[in-house]
């Protein structure tokens, strides 16, 4: 099989699908992506580059579509070249947000498109609004929907689609929805497990290494970027509390300091330079790490005697789950994503973002009460194995991939996030039997005859008619130029 992904910053979302698809000889991947540097075992790697940014002169509101459209543009050309040296996928899968996949249809009309459906941005009910401080005016509310048409444009031409969890399947369109099927990229639980000896050494503002282990009073918190949709100026608040209230306490940041989601900060400023202004820590027992390699990561999530995670009604990182296969006991915020996989009490503890002291009692609550919080470490990895574990993913992708290559498509009409994959119905409707077709054009012949006043003969009798001899003519057949 050929495969094509597309994804500005490989992998994304399919780390591991293109991976397990490439361990297969008898696959050919090709993977289209602006990222350099990484390569990947038997994956052509094919680098693209938009030829310019957005005019200074589009509006504001269609600056990112345009961005989308120059994106698309240049992967056209670079599946275009793709083409002309024999290479036709059997299936593309690729990252609709970027506007990547917008003409893939164009080159490849026959093949299937799978697209990764992440979020479709509403200006009500999810992230914008959600913090009072920055309610929403008419002027967001035009750039909110302006800002779904690559989103828009992705979910038409794509065939079948996939959403990470059901929560941000809902922010899509009713009307689009029959396409996507909930499934999430998937957790390797063989790799994010406890481990009970886990430690890690870190250095302290005065260079000093301190070394911590698991079973010690370790706060950790994780994000790609330390910014206000993940929370991060109420953590800050909250560890103040923290620190304060309980001396043997470290805290451990990962993070850093660019902007993913939301407004950036005037001047070059950073969220995390904003909030050590605001509030009082002793940093001798605070350790910022920055972005740092997945290995160290996982040592992180692994010493954590209890892990905080914030986020506005977006997207849900993958730190959550990871973390919870390595049995940290979670303490989120009672946001929709993350409601969808906690339950407080069960698997979790949950607080209202906004309270920073509610954080605070929460880690209190797990850190004196280890034996108690141990069934809840437990149950947050069954809920990973049970539900997000790698194997069971790419079991469901691969499946939605051959449905696909099969030449079936979603149809309206099944359960949420499970549609159910028939083959189309053939365009001009279904052909009739020799024998109903046979039927009715005696039929016709009959009613003619009827209006005219004659019989129609028996098969019998019109053979007695035929003069001996006499040659059928044979039917002209449509030449292969007239069949086109």
């Amino acid at each position: 099989m050929k495969y094509l992904f597309v994804h500005q910053n490989m992998p994304g979302q399919y780390k591991h699908i293109c991976q397990r698809l490439a361990a297969d000889k008898d696959n050919t991947v090709v993977f289209i992506t602006k990222r350099e540097g990484l390569e990947l075992p038997n994956i052509h790697k094919v680098l693209y580059k938009p030829n310019r940014e957005p005019a200074a002169s589009t509006h504001r509101y269609i600056q990112e579509a345009e961005r989308g459209i120059l994106h698309g543009q240049e992967v056209a050309r670079k599946a275009l070249e793709l083409k002309s040296k024999g290479f036709t996928p059997d299936i593309i899968i690729g990252h609709p947000g970027w506007g990547e996949t917008l003409y893939l249809k164009d080159v490849f009309p026959d093949t299937p498109l799978l697209g990764f459906f992440e979020f479709y941005y509403h200006a009500v009910g999810a992230d914008v609004g959600f913090d009072p401080e920055s309610p929403a005016s008419l002027d967001t509310h035009c750039r909110i929907r302006t800002k779904n048409i690559i989103q828009f444009m992705g979910l038409e031409s794509a065939d079948a689609g996939m959403a990470p969890t059901q929560w941000q399947f809902q922010q899509y369109p009713p009307e689009f929805q029959h396409k996507i099927s909930v499934i999430h990229d998937g957790i390797d639980t063989a790799v994010c497990k406890p481990n009970p000896d886990a430690s890690i050494e870190i250095k302290n503002t005065d260079g000093e290494v301190t070394t911590l282990r698991q079973g010690e009073e370790i706060v950790t918190y994780v994000v790609r970027n330390l910014e206000p949709y993940r929370g991060f100026p109420q953590f800050m608040r909250a560890a103040e509390l923290i620190l304060k209230r309980r001396p043997k306490a470290r805290i451990i940041i990962i993070g850093g300091d660019d902007v993913s989601y939301g407004r950036a900060l005037p001047n070059g400023e950073t969220y995390r330079k904003k909030a050590l202004e605001e509030v009082d820590l002793d940093l001798s027992r605070v350790f910022f790490l920055g972005r740092v390699p997945y290995s160290t990561y996982l040592n992180v999530i692994q010493v954590s005697g209890v892990h905080v995670y914030l986020t506005f009604p977006f997207v849900l990182s993958w730190s959550v789950l990871e973390s919870m296969a390595a049995e940290c006991c979670l303490v989120a915020s009672a946001t929709p994503p993350v409601q969808e996989v906690i339950t407080d009490g069960s698997n979790g503890l949950l607080f209202d973002f906004f309270d920073h002291e509610a954080i605070a009692n929460r880690v209190d609550e797990v850190l004196d009460h280890k034996d108690r919080m141990a069934a809840i470490r437990r149950k947050a990895r069954a809920t990973v194995v049970q539900n997000y574990d790698l194997e069971k993913c790419l079991k469901d992708q691969l499946k939605l991939i051959e449905n696909l290559v099969a030449g079936k498509r979603p149809q309206p009409g099944g359960k949420p996030g499970k549609p159910s994959f028939r083959l189309p119905p053939k365009s001009g409707g279904t052909k009739p039997t020799a024998k109903k077709a046979a039927a009715g054009k005696a039929n016709g012949k009959s009613k003619t005859a009827a209006k005219s006043g004659g019989t129609r003969p028996t098969a019998r009798k019109a053979k007695a008619k035929k003069a001996p001899g006499a040659k059928t003519a044979k039917p002209k057949s449509r030449t292969a130029k007239s069949a086109r």
